[in-house]
């Protein structure tokens, strides 16, 4: 089956007029891929949620060309379950981490023991920690800092990163944790600490084709045009 993909492949990438390629992605990708999007020639047709949706969308025969989630774990997963061929997976990109508030808050210079008390009686929004990458993210972050203790009991765990974007810029929680990326796209936030990246994994992006109009998207992704959009909505293009 490998080979016979691979053949697929290279048998012809170019883009045909009116091909219409579609792309599962993780919602932290939205603004950057809409944009993309737009450039390319050739329709696109994107589905956005959170990657642990995606993946197990993509393992029951989801009919997608190209996966791109936002973590590594979740790719590998699909390559073991022998959804993706691990011979069209590479590494997108690069994200970092940060905490939000809303806007107009004031900065949380010294993170330490100071983020348990600027929850007020409120709760910290972030992805589920057990399955969202960057709930997972966030999660090994409190745990390195010493910090889940106090915090594991007080977090508003939601399905993926841009539903905690919404919560803090509605209101609704006083702080949450989201990639650099998405405090870039809400204007009804800011951003209050930058977390230290030698404290949880790399937050890297992998992405995988799964047919050929699928490969020459994700050869677009990897060109200087997506290159710019990307670094334009805050990504490290890798």
């Amino acid at each position: 089956m490998a080979g016979f993909m691979a053949g697929l492949f290279l048998s012809g990438t170019a883009v045909r007029a009116g091909e219409v390629v579609t792309v599962f992605a993780a919602a932290s990708l939205k603004n950057a891929l809409d944009a993309i999007a737009d450039t390319y020639d050739g329709q696109v047709v994107l589905s956005y949620g959170g990657s642990a949706i995606m993946a197990r969308q993509i393992a029951l025969g989801a009919p997608a060309d190209v996966v791109v989630l936002a973590n590594v774990k979740w790719m590998d997963w699909l390559t073991d379950d022998g959804a993706v061929d691990p011979a069209q997976t590479i590494e997108l990109l690069r994200n970092s981490l940060v905490v939000i508030a809303p806007e107009g808050a004031l900065s949380l210079a010294k993170m330490g023991q100071d983020l348990p008390a600027r929850l007020g009686d409120g709760r910290l929004a972030i992805g589920q920690t057990t399955g969202v990458p960057a709930g997972i993210y966030g999660r090994q972050w409190l745990e390195t800092a010493g910090l889940w203790p106090q915090l594991e009991n007080r977090l508003a765990e939601v399905e993926n990163v841009r539903v905690a974007l919404a919560l803090v810029a509605r209101g609704e929680t006083p702080l949450g944790v989201t990639y650099a990326t998405d405090a870039l796209a809400e204007p009804r936030v800011q951003v209050v600490y930058e977390v230290p990246r030698d404290l949880h994994a790399e937050i890297l992006y992998p992405a995988a084709a799964t047919t050929a109009k699928g490969h020459a998207f994700l050869g677009y992704l990897k060109g200087p045009v997506a290159g710019e959009i990307f670094r334009q909505h805050g990504f490290d293009p890798i």
